[in-house]
């Protein structure tokens, strides 16, 4: 691919994105018009109210002109900041976006726009410069050196990354800023292929410093990272001691200079952890595509563990299935394997910890995305059943047109891409599992697309209102479970290819 060619179609890929992001802009959003809380939406513009007219130190705290009851923060402090920085802003072209207490339930048109541009500012800062970069990264990896097969190889896979209908959806649609957190982790997992571990630090140190649900990729980064402080050949015990203290001496100031505002009083630390960390939502909320709801149809698990006894039950079952990757990444350090490890500790976090969301699987779907090149159909299938999985979520925020067409788009291009480059002749001996899997693939998607159908259109039985979200859930939950068990063998079991 020439210069001019590759600039002329990245370029078309990012105008693509933009374009489909403004158009789901257009749709509706989380809570719209749904009256007291009005859902997601509310949330972040009230994130705004609070920095903007409120002292930090009762950002996090309950009082008269803070109700956490009503959508109180809790994420961590660089989303705090962001909410300031976007509430100034909004001050700025409108004083009433954010005005205390009055502003409550806000939906103006001009609002929306507001809202809306600062999430594709969000996407054009952060997000898409990081897949642009994480996808050329990864692509080198792969392929060993610079090439055109690596060159369109990263091509299709930033494509089908910056056109994901699951991140869209979600951002642009239900209305959040994933692309923030989701962003800097990319930034994180190039930096650490380009071998740059410290700002590979500090970019994953301000990723779950935005969104604690980064915890579902951190074990892959403390392993892979406490490994490579010891394994330099050329580097003496002293200076892997000191590679060690200069990584551990980023990450504490880091933190410090982010939450500077409530280190200093232990009580003030404390509301905001817990705020982070609630244990009164339960183990889980709605219908999620994850073991323990599916689980709750025979275990009434509500009703037999409390919240303290589920939530540790939950952390050893995620941390058992974390491990088996985890220790394989520490005794093969490879970039490779750490990708991989990334998409078994996420799927394992999803599939096992406590509270877990239907957006979470976002976090699952961008690591699998990375390894296009490797998993090609596996990553497309999981992308695919990773926006089935929140179509009820979707449906309930009148995003129903929005995903039909995100999915044909995508599926649209997938198709045109496998044309292209698809092999024309299989390997010896593989030609029936080939097909095989392909029939597979798509006998899977037309069994989703049927339960949405079901979903839509089916009246569920009068004693069972939410048959179909919990059919949805539990057979992407079976999915997950056996995406799980895959990429857990591919990196365990694979033949050494990189």
């Amino acid at each position: 691919m020439a210069i001019s060619e590759k600039s002329f179609a990245y370029g078309g890929t990012v105008l693509l994105a933009l374009f489909l992001r403004s158009a789901i802009s257009m749709h509706g959003h989380s809570g719209e018009g749904v009256p007291p809380m009005y859902g997601d939406y509310e949330a972040q513009r009230h994130w705004q109210e609070v920095t903007v007219n409120l002292p930090i130190r009762e950002w996090y705290r309950n009082t008269s002109d803070n109700d956490l009851m009503y959508w109180g923060l809790d994420y961590p402090p660089l989303t705090a900041y962001h909410s300031l920085v976007v509430g100034l802003a909004a001050r700025k072209v409108n004083s009433s976006y954010v005005e205390l207490h009055e502003s409550r339930g806000i939906s103006t048109p001009e609002h929306k726009y507001f809202m809306r541009w600062s999430v594709l500012v969000a996407d054009l800062l952060i997000y898409i410069p990081a897949v642009l970069f994480v996808m050329r990264a990864v692509s080198r990896l792969v392929w060993k050196r610079a090439s055109a097969s690596s060159e369109n190889i990263a091509f299709i896979s930033t494509l089908l990354a910056l056109i994901y209908p699951g991140q869209i959806l979600i951002d642009n649609g239900h209305f959040q800023y994933n692309n923030i957190s989701l962003g800097f982790m990319l930034l994180a997992v190039a930096f650490i292929i380009t071998d740059q571990n410290v700002i590979a630090a500090i970019m994953f140190c301000l990723a779950l410093n935005y969104k604690q649900m980064e915890l579902y990729h951190a074990l892959p980064f403390f392993v892979y990272l406490l490994r490579e402080c010891f394994s330099g050949k050329r580097q003496s015990f002293t200076g892997k001691i000191a590679s060690l203290i200069q990584l551990g001496f980023v990450v504490i100031i880091t933190f410090a200079i982010l939450w500077a505002p409530w280190i200093c009083s232990f009580d003030s630390f404390l509301a905001v952890v817990r705020r982070i960390f609630p244990l009164a939502r339960g183990v889980f909320e709605d219908k999620v595509a994850n073991f323990w709801c599916v689980f709750n149809v025979v275990v009434k698990l509500k009703e037999k563990f409390t919240n303290e006894v589920m939530a540790l039950i939950c952390l050893g079952t995620t941390l058992l299935a974390a491990f088996p990757s985890c220790v394989h990444l520490f005794f093969k350090p490879s970039k490779v394997n750490f990708l991989y490890s990334l998409i078994n500790t996420s799927l394992a976090f999803f599939l096992f910890s406590f509270q877990v969301h239907e957006k979470s699987i976002l976090l699952v779907a961008l690591p699998v995305l990375l390894l296009t090149t490797v998993e090609t159909l596996a990553s497309q299938w999981f992308a695919l059943i990773s926006v089935f999985s929140m179509f009820p979520l979707l449906e309930k925020d009148r995003l129903v047109v929005a995903f039909v067409s995100t999915m044909v788009v995508y599926g649209s291009i997938l198709y045109i891409i496998s044309s292209i480059y698809g092999e024309s002749k299989p390997k010896p001996n593989a030609g029936f599992s080939k097909h095989l899997l392909k029939f597979s693939f798509m006998l899977s998607i037309l069994i989703a697309t049927g339960l949405v159908l079901c979903y839509l259109y089916v009246k569920p039985p009068d004693n069972l209102p939410h048959l179909f979200s919990l059919a949805i859930s539990a057979y992407c939950c079976v999915h997950f479970l056996g995406f799980y068990c895959y990429f857990n063998c591919r990196q365990l079991f694979r033949n050494t290819l990189f």
